[in-house]
């Protein structure tokens, strides 16, 4: 989050008093792991593509059953994206293939959504990432990216070798993307462009992907990245 404090969602974030102790406890865990050969770097290869993952209303406008305070998430995403369109990689978005006709899994008893008929409109992106018609959106039904679409596919007839991973929720869909790329392609995060309702879960699950998954990058760098392909 570009500020744990205001981001995500007021009843979600960490009390003040454990804040500072739990950031500073998670820094020391990364330097141990560090220590034992793990979070080395995969860098950037030579054809790096960007996803946006679920930046949709249903998720951004905070009055919704799960949406919460994105908009540091949805700038930081923004930054990217004008980087990545100036360097012409791919860009690909996406958010969920809403079908009231879906029959229920197990996991629809964990969180029960309360979307009715006329919501649909609810899982269109944020107007304010101007996604353009070139830009390939991606309705998908399960956490990962790549689960039940042919992201993959896409990917390699690209010849991507670097995916650059946005959006929402970090415990959930971002990771969930991420562990799935990371046996294919080199993984980069952009710190301030991925965002959680819940501060804890946001900060356990990016130390995570920067441990074992990808290389978690401040956006300032993954953007200066872009601006070398740019010219």
């Amino acid at each position: 989050m570009t500020d744990s404090q205001t981001a995500g969602s007021a009843d979600l974030r960490l009390p003040e008093g454990l804040r500072q102790p739990l950031l500073e406890h998670l820094a020391e865990l990364q330097q141990r792991y560090l220590d034992r050969g793990w979070g080395q770097r995969v860098g950037f290869g030579k054809r790096p593509a960007l996803i946006v993952i679920d930046l949709a209303r249903y998720w951004t406008e905070p009055r919704r059953q799960i949406g919460t305070n994105l908009d540091g998430v949805v700038e930081a995403t923004s930054q990217v994206l004008e980087a990545a369109r100036a360097a012409e990689i791919p860009v690909f978005f996406t958010s969920f293939a809403w079908d009231p006709a879906d029959p229920p899994s197990p996991q629809n008893t964990k969180l029960q959504m309360k979307i009715e008929p006329g919501d649909v409109e609810l899982f269109e992106l944020d107007p304010r990432l101007e996604r353009r018609p070139t830009e390939k959106l991606i309705r998908k039904r399960y956490a990962s990216c790549f689960k039940g679409t042919n992201l993959h596919e896409m990917l390699t007839s690209l010849s991507v070798d670097t995916l650059i991973v946005t959006g929402a929720s970090t415990s959930h869909c971002v990771y969930a993307t991420c562990r799935d790329a990371t046996d294919s392609f080199r993984v980069i995060v952009p710190k301030e462009a991925v965002g959680e309702r819940c501060e804890l879960m946001h900060e356990v699950n990016l130390l995570d992907i920067d441990i074992d998954l990808g290389d978690v990058m401040p956006t300032a760098e993954v953007i200066g990245c872009l601006e070398t392909l740019a010219k």
